[in-house]
């Protein structure tokens, strides 16, 4: 990375996502006995399993955002009967990671990959995440897959989890596929040189929309939220743009929802204990009512997902501008997700925002160790052996998880408001036209519209609400501490 990009404008964000790491209890650097073990890795790679199955001819495909070389999972569909076959192939992470390793043990310490916006900090080291573990286009693999039927009623029918030997025949990224699915673009090159591939992912884009209708149904919570993320701009400056979820996102999102479905009910049907990830009850909920009848719809007093979801169905209708700031404050008031261990035949507590009973981390073992421990435990139901992990054990692998998520989100927003307060350093002075979001004893908050930064209004803030529009001139912008101060124009 040029140094031009991070130390724009005196300021070294570099140094500053280091500095953000250790103090929220991650290890920015990975101890000498991983080193020895990527060594051993190279010498000794790990031996082909036994009975895998060769799905190196399947046309799969993987979407995920443009830069991403940490790649997960692929997938391919076929026609059956009156539905569908899908197949998700799951980096099999664990073959080059083994329980106990120097490896996993560092992954187990640090529980996810963290995303700065300046420096990416694997969780395993890049040589496997973004090398030998990564489903990259074109390369032979071993995955975990996990096929399931969707029926003719988007029921999710048949399920089966193997091994299988791989191939990645087209490495997709979420905008320019989310635009062509739409009729809202071209095809990327890629997509517009197969017909198969067309018809493929048109055919995955169908299914998706069945399983997330059948959610629906259940009240399955329809969030946007606008994330922000830096871009690079020529003369070495950052500049911010907003991601927005688009149909590609939405695609595999319902895959991955459903695959870590599968895996729960299976899991579980064959007495193994596993973790999940749930939204228990809302933290907030007495809030959230509050907020509804300022738009005037009546929530009940109990918690309930789908008349929330009807609520917010309704509102981006009614007014779409509004709607990332109102799914916004939903999702702080919901409260996080948190790891739990679900033991055998228990009760299943469910995940509040995606309507679903059995929801587990399971697609991403590149990226989250919760889901490289469930793949482990995927191992011994298909080998018919006894899991690798005690209750206990899991259940410390599930607060470590929640632990270091927190971490991890906070740390992230850290560094998203220094980012904008780098990118902003040029523009003290100039006007823009901002919404306020957030009204608090801290004081008024705003975010322009134009780029997408957040921001305190150091003065005259007298007298406006969340809701209503200013007019903001820049006066100041601290990136150490994340700060930016806009005075009312």
């Amino acid at each position: 990375m040029g140094h031009s990009s991070s130390h724009a404008h005196g300021f070294d964000l570099s140094a500053a996502a280091r500095r953000s790491m250790i103090e929220h209890g991650f290890e920015p650097d990975y101890p000498p006995a991983v080193g020895q073990q990527l060594e051993e890795l190279r010498e000794h790679p790990p031996q082909e399993p036994a009975g895998a199955r060769d799905l190196r001819e399947a046309l799969w495909s993987s979407i995920d955002n443009d830069t991403s070389r940490d790649l997960d999972q692929i997938e391919y569909a076929e026609p059956v009967g009156g539905g569908h076959r899908v197949l998700i192939g799951i980096a099999d992470v664990d073959a080059y990671v083994p329980k106990g390793s120097a490896i996993d043990r560092h992954a187990l310490r640090e529980t996810t990959t963290v995303y700065t916006g300046v420096e990416n900090f694997g969780m395993l080291p890049d040589e496997l995440s973004t090398g030998t573990t990564s489903l990259l286009e074109g390369q032979e693999r071993a995955a975990v897959v996990i096929e399931f039927t969707v029926d003719a009623q988007a029921q999710i029918a048949a399920s089966d989890i193997y091994r299988a030997r791989v191939v990645n025949r087209g490495q997709l990224a979420y905008p320019s596929v989310g635009a062509w699915l739409r009729g809202e673009g071209a095809a990327p090159a890629k997509v517009a040189a197969s017909a198969e591939l067309q018809q493929q992912l048109k055919m995955q884009d169908q299914i998706a929309q069945r399983l997330r209708g059948q959610r629906s149904n259940h009240g399955a919570l329809n969030l946007l939220t606008l994330e922000t993320h830096p871009i690079r701009v020529n003369n070495g400056g950052i500049d911010i743009e907003a991601e927005v979820k688009n149909d590609a996102t939405q695609l595999i999102e319902d895959f991955m929802i459903a695959a870590n479905g599968v895996v729960a009910r299976m899991l579980d049907a064959k007495g193994y204990s596993s973790i999940r990830r749930v939204v228990k009850t809302p933290k907030r909920w007495d809030r959230i009512v509050e907020l509804a009848a300022q738009k005037g719809t009546k929530l009940p007093a109990d918690p309930d997902p789908k008349p929330l979801h009807d609520f917010l169905c309704a509102q981006q209708a009614k007014d779409p501008e509004h709607f990332p700031d109102l799914s916004l404050a939903v999702i702080k008031l919901l409260g996080p997700g948190e790891y739990v261990v679900e033991r055998a035949g228990e009760l299943a507590q469910g995940h509040f925002g995606l309507a679903v009973e059995h929801y587990t981390h399971s697609t991403a073992p590149n990226r989250r160790y919760a889901d490289l421990v469930m793949q482990r435990l995927l191992k011994a139901m298909m080998a018919g052996e006894r899991s690798p992990y005690s209750d206990d054990e899991l259940s410390a692998v599930a607060a470590q998880c929640t632990r270091m998520e927190d971490a991890e989100r906070k740390l992230s927003r850290e560094m998203q408001k220094r980012i904008a307060a780098v990118a902003m350093g040029g523009r003290i002075g100039q006007a823009f036209d901002a919404i306020v979001t957030g009204v608090n004893e801290h004081g008024t908050f705003v975010r322009t519209l134009q780029p997408h930064v957040e921001g305190m209004l150091v003065r005259g803030g007298h007298g406006i609400d969340v809701g209503d529009r200013a007019r903001v001139t820049l006066v100041r912008t601290d990136p150490e501490r994340g700060y930016i101060d806009f005075a009312k124009a």
